[in-house]
């Protein structure tokens, strides 16, 4: 007989890194997010110069 068991210490880790995907998920594609809501394109980065010192 196999018995399923998860202690609370490692369902709350499973929790968290859902949550933090999630979330994580959200920042990376905000622009686009945005852009779907407000009907405006999401704004390019704008390339570097490569003429320019840092």
């Amino acid at each position: 007989m196999i018995l399923a068991y998860i202690d609370p210490g490692s369902g709350s880790i499973l929790i968290q890194v859902i949550l933090a995907s999630c979330i994580g998920g959200i920042a990376v594609f905000w622009s686009k997010i945005k852009a779907l809501f407000t009907g405006k394109k999401p704004e390019a980065p704008k390339p570097e110069d490569p003429a320019k010192p840092e």
